[in-house]
């Protein structure tokens, strides 16, 4: 075994003894010896590399320890010419980046490399998990500190290290030929968290840069996860193999996951939710009620047909499945298997659609531009027929959905209403604890959740008929921002009520919302008011609120497009829809999330009970608590039982990556993670400082200082609706799609708002300190790291 030591001792230690990677020549030196043997070092350099350039780098004692990298702390300089006046200069500026004057600290000199193609930073373990995966960063800029300067646009490269002979085979060659250098570069130092910096010239030839520990503030305390994750992966490699079949009752020949084509598991729960988390959304949405709104509104009945599956715990949609339910009931057989077919080859081809499928893919509703863009499917072999089937489906089910006055969303407006009457019923009754989760859990989802997922589908396409009065040039973009701050949405009233009520007063009324909607280790507002909320700031009321008009000559274009396109709305009857559905969802959800949080307050109280903490009962898998209604089985055994099995597969979850969009069984061992085209909310611009807030970590220095900045937070829940009591600069989301709830609310306010940004621009945003957000230029720029 070879001990890491500083980056030279380090470097030439392994030096020649690569099978199939170079480490290049070095000359290096204490402080102490350069103080007193400078021209001799010199004279070393010179004969040793020539007229060559050379990088003179730094070896501090303090860098690349176990504790600490302290990557870019000091100074290295490349190009530097080989004669004394440039070494001497380049090597003092080196000692003098130095913080300490240890003489032991070290200068590490080198040629530079020429004709770089790629060049990256690789881990032996990723940091954020754990987990057994070669993490690669790379770019192909030809720079060697493009990954470590932060100014690239990198690609970012999972690799499991014991993939299975047949994946290893897809990998890229240069790829692969890393891989096995970093599994031996393991062997040698014995470790299993490296950070190694490397590149490829044009020859393909590997050069290893730098070598150090990879500093991890986690330790991993199972030794056997190892072995149990390669039998969870084999398992999901299994299952997606066998489901990529036809299957009974179904159209279409395969089918792909992601986590963001419907119903948004990964803005909603989060891509590692806990088991209490995740089973509440199946429970509540995935499993039954959010095929029974499909069908309830005129499309394919695919009630018994989950649409989230997990995989290892990490939560997938199943985009066959989805894709199924976008197609109207009365379209025929053949032509709905044909459709659903070009759905998924249209993903096929463009994954980074996965997020919003519905939009750029899909055609789910009837909009004013439908038939210009419906024209795509002749390249797919469809005939004039064959569309206007589609056309006439789609007109029938959008008018039976958005009519003013009798369509489908108005019985589900009247529907949700009844839900805010039986709660006081239920929580007021003398029902155990467990009756009460029960009955919480049946109301909800018959009266909050189905309500909920039918508004949510006309606020859809709602927005989508405004976007494309838009394309049309009914109206401008100016228009629809008007539009979209003109509504009245139950968010507007809270931040205004925040400062016209008194503080029980307001959380009397809000006080069940919590950043988590389905996380119980959320705290609500009403449990921790004073890290949510300034009582003594000054009133930050909302942006002045312009009422929306339409021109005459719009009426004219509206009414003229409505009656061309066979819709049964008038104009005012249609506005009237767009305006009261958008704003009805949202108020939708905050009515439901009431019985979801009071679900919670009582998972709380029950683990009180039986001496269990929050922590340990979100562990809890709720089906485990809904049979307790129904059966005489000993409850803390069922609840100790959940937690401990809820707890060996959140561990195995935890220590998962799997890309955002898996098309092949191959896809879960090595995949490249996408860059993901963010939605942009107004047309505003703001340069700002920023501040993270996740849910599992919210402190009350972070919320007394987002006034001011752009604030980033994961997901989109409503959750975090807080925030916008407070005078924000802009938000950037991970996830999250344009028609969400926060993107809806940034419309409401003229915020500026990036919603979607996905992993590898929110972590490089993340490690910043400033950043220009331009939504008009659609551009995010670190401008400060």
């Amino acid at each position: 075994m070879i001990k890491l030591s500083t980056k030279a001792d380090t470097l030439k230690s392994i030096e020649g003894l690569l099978q199939n990677a170079i480490v290049l020549p070095q000359v290096s030196f204490c402080v102490n010896e350069w103080g007193n043997n400078a021209p001799i070092i010199i004279d070393n350099v010179g004969r040793t590399f020539g007229h060559s350039k050379v990088i003179v780098r730094s070896s501090a004692v303090d860098e690349d320890t176990a504790s600490t990298s302290n990557a870019g702390k000091n100074l290295s300089l490349q190009n530097i010419g080989t004669d004394a006046d440039c070494l001497k200069n380049a090597v003092n500026q080196v000692i003098a980046s130095y913080e300490d004057d240890n003489p032991d600290n070290q200068v590490l000199i080198q040629p530079m490399l020429e004709n770089v193609v790629l060049c990256g930073v690789a881990f032996t373990m990723d940091p954020n998990t754990l987990g057994e995966y070669y993490v690669i960063s790379y770019d192909t800029s030809g720079a060697t500190d493009a990954i470590t300067s932060g100014e690239s646009k990198e690609k970012l490269l999972y690799i499991y290290k014991h993939s299975p002979k047949q994946v290893e085979k897809n990998i890229d060659e240069r790829m692969a030929i890393l891989c096995g250098t970093l599994s031996e570069l393991e062997r040698i130092f014995e470790i299993p968290n490296l950070d190694v910096e490397f590149a490829f010239d044009k020859e393909g030839h590997l050069y290893i840069l730098q070598v150090r520990p990879l500093v991890l503030v986690d330790k991993r305390e199972d030794s056997n996860s190892t072995a149990r994750i390669e039998v969870v992966l084999e398992d999901i490699y299994s299952k997606i193999g066998n489901n990529q079949k036809k299957k009974p009752f179904l159209c279409g020949d395969s089918t792909i996951y992601s986590v963001m084509t419907d119903w948004n598991p990964a803005e909603m729960i989060g891509v590692r939710p806990k088991p209490l988390a995740i089973s509440l959304y199946r429970e509540l949405i995935t499993d039954n009620i959010w095929a029974y709104q499909r069908d309830n509104y005129g499309y394919r009945n695919l009630r018994s047909f989950p649409l989230l599956v997990d995989f290892g715990g990490l939560p997938y949609i199943d985009v066959r499945v989805s894709f199924n339910s976008f197609v109207p009931a009365s379209l025929e057989e053949t032509l709905s298997e044909k459709l659903v077919n070009y759905y998924l080859q249209r993903l096929r081809e463009n994954p980074l659609a996965h997020d919003k499928a519905e939009f750029d893919i899909v055609f789910s509703c009837y909009t004013f531009d439908l038939d210009d863009r419906i024209k795509v499917l002749t390249d797919y072999g469809f005939n004039d027929g064959e569309i206007k089937d589609i056309v006439d489906a789609l007109r029938e089910v959008t008018n039976n959905i958005t009519d003013f006055d009798n369509g489908l969303w108005r019985k589900d407006w009247e529907k949700i209403r009844i839900l805010e009457k039986r709660y006081d019923e239920i929580v007021g009754s003398d029902l155990s604890d467990i009756d009460k989760v029960y009955w919480l859990i049946e109301d909800c989802k018959r009266y909050g959740t189905l309500p909920f997922a039918g508004l949510a589908r006309g606020a859809f396409i709602a927005v989508q008929m405004l976007k494309s009065s838009v394309s049309c040039g009914i109206l401008s973009d100016d228009d629809y921002h008007l539009f979209m701050n003109s509504l009245n949405s139950i968010s507007s009233q809270m931040n205004a009520d925040h400062y016209n009520l008194s503080k029980q007063g307001f959380l009397d009324k809000y006080g069940h919302l919590r950043p988590g909607t389905y996380d119980i280790c959320s705290p609500r507002y009403d449990e921790k008011p004073e890290l949510y909320f300034d009582w003594s700031a000054g009133s930050n009321s909302e942006s002045e609120k312009k009422e929306f008009k339409l021109s005459l000559d719009q009426m004219k274009a509206f009414k003229s497009s409505l009656e061309k396109c066979g819709l049964s709305n008038d104009v005012l009857g249609l506005i009237d829809f767009i305006k009261s559905v958008i704003e009805e969802r949202e108020l939708s959800k905050f009515i439901f999330t009431r019985h979801i949080s009071e679900v919670l307050r009582l998972l709380r109280k029950i683990g009180v009970e039986y001496g269990l903490t929050v922590d340990d009962m979100s562990y809890i898998s709720i089906q485990s608590i809904l049979r307790l209604y129904s059966t005489t089985e000993d409850p803390e055994e069922v609840i100790k039982g959940s937690i401990e099995c809820g707890k060996r597969k959140a561990a195995i979850t935890s220590m998962l990556t799997l890309p955002p969009v898996i098309i092949s069984q191959e896809d879960i061992y090595a995949f490249e993670y996408p860059d993901t085209e963010p939605n942009y909310i107004t047309s505003g611009e703001v340069t700002a400082e920023v501040v993270e807030i996740t849910g599992d970590s919210i402190s009350e220095s972070a919320c007394r200082d987002i006034s001011g900045k752009i604030v980033l937070i994961k997901s989109a829940d409503p959750g975090y609706d807080w925030i916008f009591s407070h005078k924000i600069a802009g938000f950037i989301t991970q996830y999250g799609g344009a028609n969400s709830h926060m993107a809806i609310r940034a419309g409401e306010l003229s915020i500026p708002a990036a919603v979607g940004v996905g992993e590898k621009l929110f972590n490089k945003v993340r490690r910043s300190q400033i950043v220009e957000l331009d939504a008009r230029q659609k551009t995010i720029r670190v401008l400060r790291r």
